[in-house]
Order: C-alpha cells, then structure tokens, then sequence
C-alpha cells in the first residue's frame, strides 16, 4: 500500500503543563521500564487517496478512537522500538533505526497498512527527541536510555474485513533504566509444547502485536513452572527452535561457532540479532543461521557441545540463557557460571557502540539531536 507524498513535516504544539523538572529528575534516576512516558507524541494520519498528512508533535494523552475503528476488531496495527541515548559530549543517538524502518515497512506490507517512507519515520524521531530532550537520561546514568516507540493503527471506523482507509501514526517514549533492576542474571526458560507464536505463512515475521498476545499463554504456563520466559518451536512440527515471546536465541558452541535460528517466515528479524551476526567474526566467532532442533540444544547442553546461551532484543540487550524446563525434564548447561565470557563480550560489545564509548566502524548510530 505505497502512495507518493511529500515528505512529512511536524508542527509542534508544547504542552502547556509540562512535568515540573524536579519531578522528571526523579523519574530519570529510576526510571523503570515502560511505565512513565514523556511529555509529548507524534502524530500523522493516512488517508487512501491523500498519502500520508497532519504531521504533529502534540502533548502527549489518550487517543480518540470510535467504537467501530477496525484495529479493536481486526488487529490490523503493527510497531517497532529503539532507544535514544545520550553520549558523554550531551548529544542523542539512536541505533540503526533505518533497520526499524525497514523492518516497518515489512510488517506494514504483511498487515496490508500504508508504508511510512523511511525518511519520515526518521524525521518523526528526530521531532519527538528535539522537543523532549531533556527525558533523554545521562550518559552516565548506567544503562538507562529513551525507549521509543513507533505504531501504527487502522482508525477507520468501520465494521468489515478489508483494509482500512484510514491509519494513524505515533511515536511515543519512556525514559527506561537497566531492563534487569537487579543486574544481569541467567533466566529460566519454559519449552513451550502446547503453544506456537506463529505459524507457516502467518505474521511471525511483522511485529504486530497479536504476535505477542499469542505468546502470553505460553509464558504464562511457564511462570507456573517457576521460569522467567517460554521459548516456542515451529508450528508444523514442533522439532525446530523458533524464538521467544520478544527476543531471538543464540546458542555458542565449544568450537566458536555462534548459531541462531535461521529466517523462517515465522520468526521476526530482530535489529539486535542482526547486529550481533555482524559482530561475529570481529570476536573470533564464526556465525550460522539454519534450523535449530530443540533435541540438539538437549544433547549439546549435556554434552557441553553447547557453553553458552543467550536472548537478544532491543529492551535487555543481552540476556544468559541458564536453564532449560520442559514436562518432565530439565537442562542446564552453566556449569557454575552465570554468565559466559562470549556473552558478555557482545553486550559490552554493544553498548559501548550505543553510548558512544567504542568506535562504530559499521555505521550504525544516527544522531537525532
């Protein structure tokens, strides 16, 4: 659904009551994650026929929508998310946020919503981040950041299935702090048997949320079973790896080989899995994609094939992988240690690029102020 328009502008309109600087300071220095939001959000709307119009920054609150407007009924919405941080010198970063924009246009093609060019989906961080710098935590602040989040949303208010004519774009942001409050530690995974994320031909690969409602049951079940998080496998045959509910799994092997499931149609290409693959053989790694069988990750754990484990997406960076549960059985291939030394290494790796503190020889940081 790609129409040509201008290039979208946002007029700003400063909220007349903003939070008062003492209380934003409290909200930096602990920030939480995903639970305070600033003062201010873009807004554009799609009208088929116009293109994309009404670029805005307003105050940020609710949204107006009629009982009838066909996200409540068909789901048809998808989004993205990326973090702004502050370097030592004062100025704002954020990390390859043309990869969220492309991965945008993927899902909106894959949810039949409107493709927000590239350009303005940058343009539309930059607008939110000039206006509220100041929710921008310090660089010094450990990990904590500005969470962003790009959405989009069929407003039409109609009762039928088809595609909306009418879509609504935002951005909104909340300060974030460390997404482990009490340090990075190993999590716990539940093997999903009863429930898959997503299916052949489905929307496992466009981030639209009823990807992740569906994976609610799973980690649900899980949790019951003293774990943190449920890793699903494929759909067809319930052999194969797939992911988590939100982050992509790496597996290191003891002769430094770094695998991760490889592309399916039904497993979404996450920017910081992307980016790991591409830190790689700079580590003295040698990365693979391909199929995963949950039997291999069994034997390799108890073998020690397998040495180390981990999640990876946008909000915790970096996660260990401790221990694997499933009805009737258990693996845990720590042996000890909490936290691997390649794991580490690609955190470190990671957030140094993205604060600033280590060279970004591929090109991936963009300023936005």
């Amino acid at each position: 659904m790609s129409q040509t328009t201008a290039p979208l502008t946002f007029e700003v309109t400063r909220r007349s009551d903003p939070r008062p600087d003492a209380e934003r300071e409290a909200v930096l220095a602990n920030p939480g994650f995903g639970t305070t939001f600033t003062d201010h959000m873009v807004t554009a709307t799609w009208r088929r026929g116009e293109g994309w119009t009404d670029g805005k920054v307003v105050p940020y609150g609710p949204i107006t929508l009629m009982p009838s407007a066909a996200v409540l009924h068909y789901a048809q919405e998808i989004f993205e998310g990326m973090k702004a941080y502050r370097h030592e010198d004062g100025s704002i970063w954020t990390f390859r946020p043309e990869a969220n924009a492309q991965r945008m246009l993927r899902s909106a093609r894959r949810m039949t919503l409107p493709e927000l060019p590239e350009e303005d989906f940058l343009a539309s961080l930059r607008a939110l981040v000039e206006v509220d710098q100041a929710w921008v935590p310090s660089g010094t602040s450990g990990e904590s950041s500005l969470y962003l989040r790009p959405f989009m949303y069929a407003s039409e208010a109609f009762l039928g299935v088809r595609p909306a004519a009418e879509v609504t774009y935002s951005v909104i942001a909340s300060p974030a702090g460390a997404y482990f409050s009490g340090g990075i530690k190993p999590v716990t995974l539940w093997l999903s048997t009863d429930y898959a994320r997503a299916g052949e031909g489905g929307t496992g690969a466009a981030k639209c949320g009823g990807n992740y409602a569906s994976s609610l049951a799973g980690q649900l079940e899980g949790i019951e079973n003293g774990c943190d998080q449920a890793v699903f496998l494929d759909a067809s045959t319930h052999t194969y790896v797939e992911e988590l509910g939100g982050m992509n799994l790496f597996f290191v092997t003891k002769d430094n080989r770094l695998v991760t499931p490889e592309l399916t149609g039904s497993i979404l290409e996450g920017v910081t899995r992307s980016s790991v693959l591409a830190l790689a053989k700079e580590m003295g790694l040698e990365p693979e994609e391909r199929r995963v069988p949950i039997q291999e990750w069994k034997d390799g754990a108890a073998s020690g094939d397998i040495v180390e484990i981990f999640a990876c997406g946008t909000a915790a960076v970096i996660t260990p992988v401790g221990e694997l549960r499933w009805d009737g059985g258990s693996c845990d291939h720590r042996g000890g240690v909490d936290y691997g030394e390649v794991t580490r290494s690609i955190r470190e790796r990671l957030l140094d690029i993205q604060y600033g503190r280590a060279e970004d020889t591929h090109g991936w940081l963009t300023r936005l102020v």
